[in-house]
């Protein structure tokens, strides 16, 4: 008897106010459509030193989906620059500090090494995140989408029920392409 296919799940990381409800939307919204979403925990401070802490949590395999909200899906990205995950989910990725856009290629520099699909998912009115610079930066990542919410800014609540919708179709054509 052949084994029964493993479900598909997405571990997400919240902004850097560590605030785990900034998430539930997302994980209770994929729940109810088939897909388990969990949490990840991360220390405060600075991205870079997060990582191993994501690292232990959700170690990685080739099946295994991870993303986050802001710092989280900064995190999130830096190591799927350097392990092997099935996909990343970003929520608002923090390009750069409001109104400060100077320094936007180092907070992307690691994205070319990224090998996994990524969708990412923004509003055009993010504080954190030039549409037109995230545009561009999306083009370092060999396998990636960008939605643009319009109206939006750095959260996706108001749009949670679309961006869930988004983010499950996103891991069904991933693992779709990936048997």
């Amino acid at each position: 008897m052949p084994d029964a296919p493993v479900a598909a799940r997405l571990h997400l990381a919240p902004g850097a106010s560590g605030n785990l409800a900034g998430v539930a939307p997302y994980r209770d919204g994929l729940a109810l459509r088939g897909i388990e979403g969990s949490f990840v925990s991360l220390p405060r401070g600075r991205a870079e030193a997060a990582v191993a802490a994501y690292r232990r949590a959700v170690p990685p395999t080739s099946s295994t989906f991870i993303g986050g909200q802001s710092f989280g899906g900064r995190v999130a990205s830096l190591l799927a620059a350097e392990e092997p995950y099935a996909g990343l989910v970003i929520i608002c990725y923090p390009l750069h500090r409001p109104g400060d856009s100077s320094r936007w290629r180092e907070r992307v520099a690691h994205w070319s090494r990224i090998s996994c699909p990524v969708l990412l998912l923004s509003g055009d009115r993010d504080p954190f995140a030039s549409i037109g610079l995230l545009r561009g930066a999306v083009e370092l990542l060999p396998a990636a989408e960008l939605v643009v919410y319009p109206g939006i800014g750095h959260g996706l609540l108001p749009v949670a029920g679309d961006a869930v919708d988004r983010i499950v179709a996103f891991i069904t054509e991933v693992r779709h392409h990936s048997v």
